[in-house]
Formats: structure tokens, sequence, C-alpha cells
């Protein structure tokens, strides 16, 4: 669906509010308590890092067509979501592409700044790859995120790599947050062009950011942002999809070709007309169905290594 000029005005008039992470946390609960048809869903596991609970919520496709588990980390900024207001989505998600997807409940910062949401997530993605949390090889793991989620989906692979505990061979990068500036000095045209009058704007993604940091410091830090890392290699063959009117746009596509850089698989897709957060929309939206096409070749595709990047 093109956005008409009604439409526009009506995202103009939306885009200045100021962020109210505990209102935006009360909304997504509402709304996350409405019943959701055909959802097949286990809260039952629970997973322990540094005597804290980290929750996780695991929905099974009612016709599953693979062995694969897709490891999904809620977006959010940092500071609001959980499992319950992305139920519908995860539900989704599995019975579009056939695969199990295991949800994180990861900390929400500022109350749990950086790092405490990216070990709950490398926690539970080493409990996966390395426990017995399901009968699946760790090859048949795949990491997923979208927006905050992707920040944190592209820092456990990064992590993985360093700490050398398990090995991550794809990922699925939803219109991910990978850089730490959004301001005017931003290298990214799109933080400017996209930045002030679609829902999200630039500077609300750097008030997240500024939640999400314990330090200032932080920012500097790839597993914060992880376009600055100056070493790329050995990360998983990599999905990006971005949306044509986002601030976040340009950087995802961006971290896709600085992953090719450093001799990884990458590809990148732009969703015409698309906003930040639509992939949380129904799969009525044409933008929503394009997108899980492109996630479904790309996780059916029998790529070898050494095939070359596009």
């Amino acid at each position: 669906m093109a956005i008409n000029k009604l439409m526009r005005a009506a995202l103009k008039a939306l885009s200045y509010a100021d962020i109210d992470y505990k209102l935006e946390r009360d909304v997504k609960k509402l709304k996350s308590k409405n019943p959701i048809n055909g959802l097949h869903i286990d809260l039952t596991k629970i997973i322990q890092r540094d005597g804290r609970r980290v929750p996780v919520a695991i929905y099974y496709p009612e016709n599953a067509i693979s062995n694969e588990v897709i490891l999904f980390f809620h977006g959010g900024g940092w500071v609001s979501g959980d499992v319950e207001s992305y139920a519908a989505t995860c539900n989704l998600f599995g019975e579009i592409t056939g695969r199990r997807v295991v949800s994180v409940d990861y900390a929400l910062a500022p109350e749990f700044p950086f790092p405490h949401a990216l070990e709950d997530c490398y926690t539970v993605a080493k409990e996966l790859f390395l426990g017995d949390f399901f009968e699946a090889k760790p090859s048949d793991i795949i990491l997923s995120g979208d927006s905050a989620g992707g920040n944190l989906a592209a820092a456990v692979s990064l992590m993985a790599r360093d700490r050398g505990e398990f090995k991550i061979n794809k990922q699925i990068l939803i219109y991910p947050a990978v850089y730490n500036d959004h301001t005017e000095n931003s290298p990214f045209d799109s933080v400017r062009t996209n930045g002030t009058d679609y829902l999200l704007t630039s500077k609300k993604v750097d008030e997240y950011m500024d939640m999400y940091a314990a330090d200032p410091l932080d920012k500097y830090n790839p597993y914060f942002a992880p376009y600055i890392s100056k070493d790329l290699s050995n990360q998983p063959d990599t999905l990006i999809i971005t949306a044509e009117f986002d601030p976040l746009r340009d950087e995802g596509e961006a971290y896709g070709e600085k992953l090719k850089q450093f001799g990884n698989y990458a590809e990148s897709h732009r969703i015409s007309d698309g906003l930040h957060g639509f992939f949380s929309l129904p799969y009525t939206y044409g933008q929503v169905r394009q997108t899980y096409k492109i996630i479904n070749e790309f996780l059916d595709r029998n790529k070898e290594k050494g095939h070359g990047c596009q």
C-alpha cells in the first residue's frame, strides 16, 4: 500500500511525541491480552542467568516443514516489548515459515542497561546451541530479531565468534539498529530523509540508545553498535530486511555491505513503502507477505560455503 498525502500527514502528526517507555510497556501489555486464534505456544521454559530468570516462549507451527528453530529477539528500543506483546508476530513467523520459534523475554533498559539484554539473549542462544533444549542440530538454529532485536541478534553473532562457544550459521535482521549516532552527524542519509515524519524519528532512536547505554562510552562498543566493529569476519549468512521510510534503513543496508567486505554472505532487501515496525502487522499487508516470501527463500536455499556474495 502506497503512502498517500493523507497518510503522510497523519504519520507526521504522530511522529513527535516524547518517549514514555513505561507508557509504551503498558500499551503493549494491553494489546497482548487479546486472544490469538490458532496459537501453539509453550511458556514453561525458564532459563537462569546470574540467578535471574530469563523466560522464553516457544511457538510450534501447526504444519512444521523443517527441524530448524528460529531464535527471535523482539524490538521495542531495548526498553519495551516482551514475549506476550510479540506473541502474534512470533506465532505468524512460525506458521508462515513452518519452523519452531523461540522468543526471549530479555531484561529491559533503563532498569537493566547494556549489556544485560545482550547477555540474556546470548545465554538463551548458548542453551539452544549446547544444551538439550530441542532435538535440533546447531546448524538448524537461526538467529533473528527486529529493530533493537536485530541489533541484539547481530551482537550475539559477534559475541559467539569472539567467545568461541558455538557457531551460528544464519541470521535474519529486520530493520536492525546497528549504528550509534542518529543525529545530523550520522553518515547515513535515511537519518535525515526519514528521521522526522514516519513515526520512529531519529531523535527517538538516540533517546532509546541513551536509555540502553549504562555509560556514554558503551555506544563505542561493537556489541552495542555492531556496524562500528573493526572485524566482521566469520559471521553467519545474513538476510537484512529494511523499510523504505525508516531512519534505520541505510545503516542496515550498509551493515550488509560491510559483512560482505569481510567475506561473509549477506543479502539486503528494501521493502517499498515500508515503515519501521511493519513486520508486526497482520499477514494481510503486502509488505508483510513480501517479507515472508524473502525470508522463506533465504531459509530454504541450500547454500554451499564459498558460493560468493550477493
